[in-house]
């Protein structure tokens, strides 16, 4: 895995448009779509540094649009094996 891109959203359809940006954006693979709770949805996507730099900011970039609540977003080069692991 060559970097993990972190999305976290505050409702469940931001997200999925958040998501939709970031794979049209970018050549990247959704991981995972944690729901923490209070409405927090976090979206996680692999794929190259590069790719998932791209797609976490046009995914930020599409939720800003929407007038929604951006809680976080990151973006990890080369995690640990054992992070990985942890997020999946």
């Amino acid at each position: 895995m060559q970097a993990i891109g972190l999305i976290e959203t505050r409702g469940l359809t931001p997200a999925v448009e958040a998501l939709d940006a970031m794979c049209k954006a970018a050549n990247v693979r959704l991981l995972d779509f944690k729901r923490v709770g209070s409405g927090l949805v976090t979206v996680i996507v692999e794929g190259d540094v590069a790719a998932v730099t791209a797609a976490v900011e046009a995914g930020g970039s599409s939720y800003r649009q929407t007038g929604g609540q951006l809680i976080a977003t990151n973006v990890i080069p080369r995690p640990h094996p054992d992070l990985a692991r942890m997020l999946l």
